[in-house]
């Protein structure tokens, strides 16, 4: 048992495509250190299927696939179900009735002031998205965290407003029904590494720039050798300088100590050239993956492992789910 004050962590990841380093150095990474973390009584990792309708409600042929290659992945990656629930965000309907509720209490104005709201409509320009589903996306998100009475969710920067637009919604949730049962949820800030795709833009499957979880190395090295670096060194023998390179940026995650050396002091006296320098980075890569791909392989060699996690997890999930949406309903007298 986790020496914990009952802080629970909630997170989730929405099924849109195959997950890349960006996943797993942005979220995977940190949820392996938070299901060891004892401040944590509980951990919920879920597959935001739901979430993805919210913009990709006229493309869902694939997402069943993508629900199951990703908890492959987040397996294969650290995610252990013996020390956090798996499971997935449509198999426990009491997500629904909390948003519903909830819904009841939120004023759209609340909503429509949330940042992202108004910057993705105008970056997906080709799609409609001037529906409740995605205005009220927010609002689910704090279903999905109160419906566990979530204390702690795991955010970069961008994201701490949806955290704060969650605790004034269960705050006065909790004032109209004279209540406190809903615990208002915090921010749990993550620093995320500088990882960018392959084309220096960041890494998105729309980009086609991203290095997959499930890629071998003869993949990643194919993407990896023609990537930009120092705009400065158009001649081998140009000096160049690491810190303009999106290379190096590999290089601080996946090198060590003598490789990073090594490579600042080939590449700022033309030592060495691009290319030596990306053969140093796929090594260092291959290294630190190797053991991560040969785990996929055992993952999806065990025909029924992801069925059993994802079965267990949903149920255990739901349970917990059902405990606390019907003593929500004893503060509502429904």
């Amino acid at each position: 048992m986790k020496n914990s004050e009952n802080r629970v962590v909630l997170s989730g990841m929405r099924p849109t495509g195959m997950l890349h380093l960006g996943h797993y150095h942005g979220v995977i990474e940190n949820w392996v250190k938070l299901q060891e973390d004892s401040r944590f009584s509980a951990c919920y990792y879920f597959v935001a299927d739901w979430h993805s309708l919210t913009t990709e409600y006229d493309n869902t042929e694939e997402m069943p696939v993508f629900v199951r290659e990703n908890v492959i992945d987040w397996l294969a990656y650290g995610v252990d179900p013996d020390k956090a629930t798996v499971f997935v965000q449509s198999q426990v309907p009491e997500h629904a009735e909390l948003h519903l509720v909830l819904s009841m209490y939120t004023p759209i104005s609340w909503l429509e002031r949330v940042p992202s709201y108004k910057d993705l409509q105008k970056e997906l320009t080709g799609k409609d998205l001037s529906t409740y589903g995605f205005l009220g996306y927010p609002l689910l998100q704090t279903a999905d965290v109160a419906i566990y009475k979530g204390t702690d969710v795991p955010v970069g920067q961008d994201q701490v407003a949806h955290i704060e637009l969650s605790r004034e919604i269960v705050r006065r949730f909790n004032h109209h029904t004279q209540s406190e049962i809903l615990p208002e949820p915090q921010a749990l800030l993550t620093s995320i590494p500088k990882l960018l795709g392959t084309d220096g833009r960041k890494m998105s499957k729309s980009y086609n720039n991203s290095i997959y979880l499930s890629e071998d190395s003869e993949a990643v090295r194919k993407k990896v050798m023609p990537m930009p670096t120092d705009p400065a060194r158009v001649k081998r023998t140009d000096p160049g300088d690491p810190d303009k390179c999106p290379v190096f940026d590999y290089h601080k995650i996946y090198s060590g100590d003598e490789q990073k050396a090594e490579v600042t002091q080939g590449c700022t006296t033309a030592g060495i050239g691009c290319v030596d320098c990306k053969k140093i980075l796929l090594s260092a890569m291959d290294d630190k993956l190797e053991p991560y791909r040969q785990k996929r392989s055992e993952v999806v060699a065990q025909k029924n492992y992801v069925d059993d996690v994802l079965s267990s997890g949903n149920a255990h999930a739901r349970s917990v789910a059902k405990e606390n949406i019907l003593k929500i309903r004893e503060v509502l007298h429904l």
